[in-house]
């Protein structure tokens, strides 16, 4: 299994694929002779990669770009709450430690989900999910720190959201809107207990660690594909349209897939796209979702996200990797590139 790379790694893994791309192309038939083709320039070269960027176990990854440094973090392991590992370049990572070592006195341990890091003015906030240990379901939690390392600390008493009712919430994920507002959007976990599962979005105190005003259900699960979730919700604005990106279906089988909705205003109402889902498994690439977005250097934009190998997908040795693939936001419509193994243009630091 491969492991996280180092940096000076980076270098060569570029040649060797710049390498091979030439000598593939030289190869190739119907074109002339390799002694007839001058050698390409190095600054005509596309750097390329495969997937799976982390061939590590990985879930629900979301990623934060500071400065010219990537900040990856992910659901807990057995030796870490939130397992964070950084990047320059999206492709080579490094195992970072643990960016919450310690839960607050709400929360109980094993069972810490799906973390997501924002700048809010000078403090970064953590939103994660974590087991509220009064009621046993799951709850969304806020932490703070002055670095995107961490260590995270959430002094609170109680959660943040904790929709017991509903059987609880799970999946965070902070946005700022144009205006300067900051929302909090999240899933209740009803399919825990046989209820409707409903992407919420509620907007949230200048500091990113108090709710204001009233939540507002943006979309339901009700679609064949879907199941009886969806979840991971990611929102994503472009020519004025606001994009709701979500996962659905059970996470650990080859029907876990990525769709997606679209409003003109912020808290809706959502229309679902006709064609979804619009990422959905692919050969060996099984079950990817739980989706993140990122730009790259160049600012193109890639959508993160986990995937099992599908020999794998449920079995005593299988994990969830994390894959990119670029995605286009235009005209009310998503376009994402199918889950592969094969090499592709990397991207750009």
């Amino acid at each position: 299994m491969a492991q996280f790379l180092s940096a000076p790694r980076l270098a060569l893994t570029l040649a060797l694929s710049a390498l091979l791309t030439d000598s593939a192309t030289l190869a190739g038939g119907g074109g002339p002779t390799p002694a007839a083709r001058p050698a390409a320039s190095p600054a005509t070269r596309t750097a390329t990669f495969r997937n799976p960027v982390i061939d590590e176990n990985f879930p629900d990854p979301h990623i934060l770009r500071v400065g010219k440094t990537y900040h990856a973090y992910a659901t807990n392991t057995a030796n870490a709450n939130v397992p964070h590992a950084t990047s320059r370049n999206l492709l080579q990572w490094e195992r970072a430690g643990d960016a919450m070592p310690i839960l607050p006195t709400w929360a109980a341990g094993g069972r810490t989900w799906a973390p997501e890091v924002a700048k809010v003015g000078k403090k970064y906030v953590l939103y994660y999910t974590a087991q509220h240990a009064d009621s046993g379901r799951q709850c969304i939690g806020a932490a703070s720190a002055t670095s995107p390392a961490g260590p995270f600390r959430d002094a609170s008493s109680k959660p943040l959201v904790c929709q017991l009712g509903e059987g609880g919430s799970i999946d965070a994920n902070p946005f700022l809107d144009a205006d300067g507002k900051w929302y909090l959007l999240w899933k209740n976990d009803g399919n825990c207990c046989n209820q409707a599962t409903n992407i919420y979005i509620q907007q949230m105190s200048s500091d990113g660690l108090r709710l204001t005003g009233k939540a507002t259900s943006l979309i339901q699960n009700f679609e064949l594909w879907e199941g009886n979730v969806i979840e991971a919700p990611s929102l994503h604005r472009a020519g004025g349209v606001y994009y709701l990106l979500y996962s659905a279906g059970p996470f650990d089988s080859t029907l876990y897939s990525v769709g997606y909705a679209t409003a003109k205003r912020i808290t809706g109402p959502y229309r679902k796209a006709p064609e979804n889902p619009i990422l959905v498994s692919k050969g060996k690439v099984a079950g990817p979702g739980h989706q993140t977005i990122v730009q790259d250097g160049a600012g193109r934009t890639w959508l993160a996200y986990h995937a099992w190998d599908e020999a794998r997908i449920g079995d005593a040795v299988g994990y969830r990797s994390l894959h990119l693939s670029p995605i286009t936001f235009a005209g009310g419509k998503v376009k994402v590139a199918a889950p592969s193994l094969a090499p592709q243009r990397a991207p750009t630091p």
